[in-house]
């Protein structure tokens, strides 16, 4: 949802981004640096330190649960042992699968890296659709460097509030955008009560009236996301394993 580092080229695309305005009101028109990771070699982590906000340890499973208004949502996320090579980069794969009332309705495998300075880069991701268990289509799917898509920043080292950004780029497709509002917060979740927690604010200009707020905490990384658009659903971390 966005990110911008230094020492890689940075495209520069210009969104209005709707602050809380009323109807009516002119949307602040913001720059936003869009970066390419098209330089492997600032992904060789050579000494650098695991980034806390979303750890990408191999074997580690985070499970959500959220109660929308289409029926009970279940999320299993997974860092598999898998990599993906994208720009030159080594991604690790993230399997995320979906089930709406028991029924698998979404698996996907996202792709991120951590580079030098301890930011996590969001590539791409492999999207499959599912209705009444048959794949339906693959709706979603982009890859940095793949028809004009740019890799975007999930994490930052070092969260700054104020500072926006893209989490993805995939023009018409995929344009996650992602603020930073607070960068010490408590959240109570059922899998226990997280602090020091990163508050962001995600929108995309693809669906406006679309509002999240998602935490992520030291050690855990993603604990929890609150759907305004969905009435404040929450979508809350109820188990994790295989964190350090």
């Amino acid at each position: 949802m966005t990110h911008f580092l230094k020492n890689i080229s940075i495209c520069i695309i210009t969104v209005g981004i709707i602050c809380g305005c009323d109807s009516g009101t002119t949307p602040e028109i913001t720059t936003i640096p869009i970066p390419d990771p098209i330089d492997a070699s600032n992904f060789s982590q050579t000494g650098s330190s695991v980034n806390t906000l979303f750890p990408l340890t191999v074997g580690a499973t985070s499970r959500f649960i959220g109660q929308t208004t289409g029926g009970l949502e279940e999320i299993l996320v997974e860092v598999t042992d898998r990599k993906k090579l994208v720009q030159g980069v080594t991604t690790t794969v993230i399997r995320d699968r979906v089930w709406l009332d028991g029924e698998l309705i979404e698996d996907t495998d996202d792709w991120y890296a951590q580079d030098n300075d301890g930011n996590v880069w969001y590539l791409g991701e492999d999207v499959k659709n599912y209705e009444d268990g048959i794949l339906t289509d693959r709706a979603g799917s982009w890859e940095s460097g793949v028809d004009g898509a740019l890799a975007g920043i999930i994490m930052h080292a070092q969260p700054r509030v104020g500072t926006i950004y893209y989490q993805e780029y995939y023009r018409g497709e995929a344009e996650d955008v992602g603020e930073v509002l607070a960068i010490s917060e408590t959240v109570d979740v059922p899998y226990g009560t997280q602090t020091g927690c990163v508050k962001t604010e995600d929108t995309t200009p693809l669906e406006p009236d679309v509002l999240e707020y998602k935490y992520f905490c030291p050690g855990l990384g993603h604990a929890l996301t609150i759907d305004v658009t969905e009435g404040n659903t929450r979508f809350e971390l109820v188990d994790a394993s295989g964190y350090n």
